[in-house]
């Protein structure tokens, strides 16, 4: 099985809501991201994917590790998916832009239980993000 390696920005909202993205020719929502181009940091690669595909500017200090993830990938039937996944909670105005066709904020309780959620979303990251928001209250 080949491995696809990307980044990602979880944006998180006051809220709790989650931005996702779908890609143009897709039907899976996914953390807005992509693959790093040579001589990248993982961080870089996310931060440059943001800004193409939603011209979102935000820094590489705004960011911070939620960790490696590996699954299966969303659009490559046969791949697996192995992410460096970074959050941040600034506010964002994201706009679709590049390969991206959709954007939505979704609440990781009902993203958990969405079909049309990318593996990663729905099997890692979204039921992190639970656990964290189950010990805050």
């Amino acid at each position: 099985m080949g491995v696809i390696t990307v980044s990602a920005i979880c944006f998180e909202r006051e809220d709790g809501a989650v931005l996702t993205v779908r890609k143009r020719g897709t039907d899976r929502w996914m953390l807005p991201g992509g693959k790093p181009e040579g001589g990248e940091s993982a961080a870089e690669c996310a931060v440059r994917e943001v800004q193409e595909e939603l011209g979102v500017e935000i820094a590489l200090g705004r960011i911070e590790s939620m960790g490696e993830f590996e699954t299966l990938a969303a659009n490559e039937a046969g791949f697996a998916l192995r992410a460096s996944v970074f959050r941040t909670r600034d506010a964002i105005e994201p706009e679709p832009r590049a390969e991206i066709e959709a954007v939505r904020w979704i609440d990781p309780a009902i993203g958990i239980d969405d079909a049309a959620e990318a593996p990663l979303n729905r099997e890692l990251v979204f039921p992190l993000l639970l656990a964290e928001r189950a010990v805050e209250h």
